[in-house]
C-alpha cells in the first residue's frame, strides 16, 4: 500500500501539468532606418518561409483545434510599451496580439502565420518585381485584370512552445521597396567576313567599337530576413533585435 501513494500522487499531478496555461502577448515593430545605409549585408533574395503547418490568427478552427484563445484588450499588458512606440519618430508597430495557449512542444504547439502592416499587393508582384501598367491575363481570347494576393510588409510565422524551457521561434520577412541597378543587353553590330568574295576583290570589316552596356536602375520590393529562436522565461518581458525591427514578448503563466 505503501508503495502505491507515491505512484498515486504522481497521478494526480500529471493532469495539473499538463494543463499549464500561459497568456502570450507579443508586439512587432519597425525601425525607421534605411536598411542599406546598415553595416548589414543584406541578400538580395532570401529563400520562401515554410508556411506548410501555419495558421493566421483570424482562423478559428485551428485555434480550437491547438487549444487557443484571443484575448481581449482589455487583458492586455503591453499597452504603455506600444504607446511609448508610436509616439517616437523611430518606431512603427505593425502588430500587437495576445493569446492564450497551453503547454504543448514543438510539434503541438500553435505556430501562427503572422500578417502585418502595408499591403504592397497594388504596385508588386509576389517575386518583388513591379507591377506593369495594365498588367493582364488572357485566357481563350479574353482579357482578364489579374487580382493580386495581399503582399504584406511583415510575413512570417511565430510560434511559443515548451521543451523543458519556454521557447520562441521567429522567422519574419520585412518587405521594403528599394532599387537595384540591372544591365540591359544592346544589340552587337555586325561583323562582315574579311574574305574577299567571288564577284570582286574589295574587303569589307565590320566596325570594331568598344560597346558599353546600358544600366537601369529598377524599383522592387526586398525583404529581409529575421530569423531567431530564444529560451525565456515566463513572467520576464524578453527583446528579440534586430537593425530594421524588433520583437517584444511577454509568456505570463496563468493561475489554475
Amino acid at each position: 500500500m505503501n508503495k502505491l501513494i507515491p505512484l498515486l500522487l504522481m497521478l494526480v499531478a500529471m493532469p495539473s501539468m499538463a494543463q499549464r496555461q500561459f497568456d502570450i502577448e507579443v508586439i512587432i515593430f519597425k525601425r525607421a532606418v534605411d536598411a542599406e545605409q546598415t553595416a548589414e549585408s543584406w541578400p538580395e533574395k532570401v529563400t520562401k518561409i515554410d508556411l506548410e503547418r501555419a495558421a493566421s490568427f483570424g482562423d478559428v478552427s485551428y485555434r480550437n483545434k491547438k487549444g487557443v484563445k484571443m484575448l481581449p484588450a482589455s487583458e492586455y499588458a503591453l499597452n504603455d510599451e506600444v504607446k511609448k512606440l508610436n509616439q517616437h519618430a523611430g518606431f512603427k508597430v505593425l502588430m500587437h496580439k495576445a493569446w492564450r495557449q497551453g503547454d504543448q512542444g514543438r510539434f503541438g504547439a500553435p505556430i501562427f502565420h503572422v500578417q502585418a502592416g502595408r499591403d504592397y499587393s497594388g504596385q508588386f508582384n509576389p517575386d518583388g518585381s513591379m507591377i506593369e501598367a495594365n498588367q493582364s491575363q488572357v485566357l481563350e481570347g479574353i482579357t482578364e485584370e489579374s487580382i493580386p494576393k495581399s503582399l504584406y510588409q511583415l510575413d512570417g510565422k511565430l510560434q511559443i512552445y515548451v521543451e523543458h524551457y519556454l521557447y520562441a521561434d521567429v522567422e519574419l520577412d520585412l518587405k521594403t521597396p528599394s532599387v537595384k541597378d540591372v544591365t540591359l543587353e544592346q544589340h552587337q553590330p555586325e561583323v562582315f567576313s574579311s574574305e574577299p568574295s567571288s564577284d570582286s576583290q574589295v574587303v569589307q570589316v565590320g566596325l570594331m567599337e568598344d560597346v558599353t552596356p546600358t544600366v537601369h536602375k529598377v524599383e522592387f520590393l526586398k525583404s529581409y530576413r529575421f530569423d531567431q529562436k530564444r529560451r525565456m522565461r515566463s513572467t520576464e518581458t524578453h527583446f528579440l533585435d534586430h537593425p530594421l525591427m524588433g520583437v517584444i514578448i511577454q509568456v505570463r503563466r496563468v493561475n489554475q
